[in-house]
């Protein structure tokens, strides 16, 4: 059974930073490229950042340079940095890998809020 459990979020405001985690359980995870995700109030779940097995790491545009995802393989864990953070930014996040339709399990996700 896959679980994911993030952790991190909270209230900040405009500019501050966060650092979420992501603890994966039952899957490989070196195998998986994973993605950070995001849902804002009445908006569709949307891919922020992903990071392949291997490293290999891409953003949607909003917050390149921004944030920084990376993960421990050997911790079965996925961080995302949020540095320089908007209201915009304000949402639930949440870890999965891309292949998530495998198992289609999400966890509780972590509310990150940004004050302006």
């Amino acid at each position: 059974q896959v679980q994911l459990e993030e952790s991190g979020g909270g209230l900040v405001q405009a500019g501050g930073s966060l650092r979420l985690s992501c603890a994966a359980s039952g899957i490989i995870f070196a195998a998986f490229a994973m993605g950070w995700y995001r849902q804002a109030p009445g908006k569709q779940r949307e891919l922020v950042a992903s990071i392949t097995g291997a490293g290999t790491t891409t953003y949607e545009d909003s917050v390149k340079g921004r944030f920084t995802i990376s993960r421990d393989n050997a911790k079965n864990t996925v961080y995302l940095q949020m540095n320089s953070l908007k209201p915009e930014d304000t949402a639930v996040y949440y870890c999965n890998a891309l292949q998530y339709y495998l198992w289609d399990s999400w966890g509780q996700g972590t509310q990150v809020t940004v004050s302006s």
